[in-house]
């Protein structure tokens, strides 16, 4: 299954990247609603490492392990869930330029658990919060980005 979330950044590309660099960025990014908690964060520069979160999913806490497999600056960096409540996850974080600053967009290609019950609940317990998520994120990274200094 396949979520995408695009947005447009008024900022240069390399701001936007850089805004993803930052030691801090994670912690950023994690909605206080979610109620996650932060153990390790990643460098995303370094490929191989990795982040830890302890998250809440369906009102159970458990461990999400997201491993950095790629990283070409300014324009892409990817991460790919080892541990967590997904049977496969894969992320990119695009950016790209555009005329009025640069695009922002989120790929994640999943499998989320339980098979086909997992394939047919998605549209109404996955992909709601993945949307909820990553509109939350692109804000905060659109504020950050786009704050002038």
């Amino acid at each position: 299954m396949r979520f995408v979330k695009e947005s447009l950044i008024h900022a240069t590309p390399e701001r936007v990247f850089a805004f993803h660099e930052q030691a801090d960025a994670l912690k950023l990014l994690i909605p206080p609603w979610e109620g996650s908690r932060i153990i390790e964060a990643a460098q995303i520069s370094s490929i191989g490492s990795r982040a830890i979160v302890d998250i809440r999913a369906l009102g159970i806490r458990m461990r999400w392990i997201a491993e950095h497999t790629a990283y070409d600056p300014p324009h892409m960096f990817e991460d790919v869930c080892v541990k967590g409540p997904f049977r496969s996850w894969r992320h990119r974080h695009i950016v790209e330029t555009h005329h009025d600053g640069a695009t922002l967009r989120d790929e994640i290609d999943y499998n989320p658990p339980l098979g086909f019950l997992g394939r047919c609940l998605a549209p109404l317990l996955i992909e709601p919060r993945l949307r909820k998520l990553f509109a939350y994120r692109h804000q905060v990274t659109i504020e950050w980005c786009e704050r002038t200094e």
